[in-house]
């Protein structure tokens, strides 16, 4: 995924001059996770520039950069280091464009390695896309595909609206027959996936819960129940179209993500499930998400993240009986 999304941004770079790659380490290092290795030495330390460590003023120079006609393309590095720059985020990048009425469209993207698995401290592991999507004006999408993250890189880079792009930073790693000469058209923003049809009840996920669910659905045979797995990839604009259809046929769901649950995005989803579908369900729409505590030591961030078990003891609480 890392290689996919550092094609993504090379070749937008190659194609429109007026990208720029900015942020902590991005130049010469090629990035703490090496997605922009090599931008520098091929663009130039002008396009793909290292920045100072206050991402405040990356954030602000992203929105002065954006106002006169550029593409900034910001790395955050960890999830929580973003922390600093919501004021940024929320005064001038979210409304700019609405604002001026439309005059200054703000075509910046904020690349956001985030969520746990990979052994990291307290402040690298965090999931903050409720904060994001509680933020009108910004685009929210997360792939869990390496041809997600090319396609979806590209299309946020085009955008002339602000993107908060989300990577999995445990799926860095993952693999795929993809190449990056050819790569394969993908759905656009604000469109959902069916990652695994099924007819008894829906796992709605994104990001790094995605392969979780798919295992879960597996395992879920053994058990009798063929499970649906709805890939989100766009947590702004929502596609309810996709994730009322797939509910609508199987009468329930389970929204699964790592971030907490006490006013993460399960709780909108569900709701918006639940306004949309009530007379269909056959039970009501659950959550698995990350316990209400702050994110845990590495040793104990397996017990916090939601695993297979989880997972299916939800879809064991679906009321299976009201089918009798």
């Amino acid at each position: 995924m890392a290689q996919a999304l550092q094609r993504a941004m090379r070749d937008a770079m190659a194609e429109d001059p007026a990208v720029h790659v900015m942020g902590e380490d991005v130049g010469t290092l090629g990035g703490v996770f090496r997605v922009t290795d090599g931008l520098a030495k091929e663009f130039g330390e002008d396009r793909c520039t290292d920045t100072p460590l206050a991402e405040a003023g990356i954030l602000g120079a992203a929105v002065g950069m954006a106002m006169y006609g550029l593409r900034p393309v910001v790395e955050m590095q960890f999830d929580a280091f973003a922390y600093p720059a919501f004021e940024q985020l929320v005064s001038h990048v979210s409304r700019m464009r609405n604002r001026t009425r439309g005059a200054l469209p703000m075509p910046i993207v904020v690349r956001v390695p985030y969520g746990g698995g990979i052994g990291g401290v307290e402040h690298h592991s965090d999931s903050s896309e409720a904060y994001y999507m509680a933020t009108p004006g910004l685009h929210v999408v997360t792939p869990s595909t390496v041809p997600d993250a090319y396609g979806l890189l590209r299309a946020a880079i085009a955008s002339d609206d602000p993107v908060i792009f989300l990577e999995p930073k445990r799926l860095y790693w993952s693999k795929a027959e993809w190449s990056p000469d050819a790569p394969a058209a993908v759905e656009p923003i604000g469109r959902a996936v069916v990652r695994r049809a099924g007819s008894s009840a829906t796992l709605l996920t994104y990001g790094p819960s995605v392969p979780v669910c798919l295992e879960a659905a597996e395992a879920a045979r053994d058990e009798g129940w063929d499970l649906e797995v709805v890939d989100l990839r766009s947590l702004v604009p929502f596609d309810d179209a996709t994730v009322c259809a797939s509910v609508r046929r199987t009468g329930r769901a389970v929204v699964v993500h790592e971030s907490a649950g006490f006013g993460g995005p399960g709780g909108e989803i569900a709701a918006r499930v639940t306004e949309r579908c009530f007379h269909h369900l056959e039970a009501p729409v659950l959550r698995v998400a990350g316990f209400d505590i702050p994110y845990p030591p590495p040793m104990l961030e397996r017990h916090h993240l939601p695993g297979v078990d989880r997972v299916l003891d939800a879809v064991a609480r679906l009321q299976w009986e009201a089918q009798s």
